[in-house]
């Protein structure tokens, strides 16, 4: 199975570099006002400019109406729509057939029980398991928190799928041991300030990813 790695909330020159330069197979933008990580339609389509055929954007949303979803189609192109609010099964399938783009669903992960959801978007094209926001939290991923790895350590949904929360690069490989994943998703976690990117920390998290997947030899 192929492995992939996702570089979320870029949002400046700066963190896009470090990104493509290392290395990453995806790069997310979030459309998400209350994220310190948001960008603006226009900084995101030149930012997709540079992605081309290097890295594969996603277009991070949460309940955007269909306006929102044909500016950012329109307007950047992005290979996905990674969906990260309360969108139901019927949402999901309605903007695959409109707007004939994959779909990533995430699904807050904090217990066992929760992994139940994943039946109901069998047609999303991959999955994106998060941590469970805590409660009170204001955005509803990149809150630099992990789940309980084990918890995934047999998942097996049929698609791909990337694990993400809390990651770090100095937990990635622990969490891809742990979990069996095969992608995963960094945002808070290379960051040096919130919505601040850290090129370093970026490059360090996809090296770290890489070793934990086998791909580059171990020292």
């Amino acid at each position: 199975m192929s492995t992939s790695i996702k570089i979320c909330g870029v949002n400046s020159p700066e963190a896009l570099a470090a990104a493509l330069q290392a290395g990453a197979d995806m790069v997310g933008f979030v459309f998400y006002e209350p994220s310190p990580r948001f960008v603006g339609l226009d900084t995101a389509r030149n930012f997709a400019r540079h992605c081309k055929e290097r890295a594969e954007i996603v277009a991070l949303t949460v309940d955007a109406p269909d306006a929102t979803l044909e500016a950012i189609l329109r307007r950047v192109g992005p290979a996905y729509f990674q969906l990260h609010g309360q969108e139901s099964p019927e949402r999901v399938a309605e903007i695959q057939e409109k707007y004939g783009v994959s779909v990533i669903k995430a699904i807050g992960v904090a217990e066992a029980a929760d992994l139940g959801l994943v039946d109901a978007y069998e047609q999303a094209d991959a999955l994106l398991l998060d941590a469970k926001p805590p409660k009170g939290a204001v955005l509803p991923g990149g809150n630099g928190e992990p789940f309980d790895w084990s918890l995934v350590s047999k998942f097996n949904p049929g698609k791909p799928w990337l694990l993400s929360g809390g990651l770090t690069p100095e937990n990635v490989a622990q969490a891809i041991r742990a979990s069996g994943a095969r992608s995963v998703d960094v945002s808070s976690g290379v960051e040096s300030a919130p919505g601040v990117k850290n090129p370093l920390r970026i490059a360090a998290f996809i090296e770290a990813a890489r070793r934990a997947f086998g791909e580059v030899e171990q020292e």
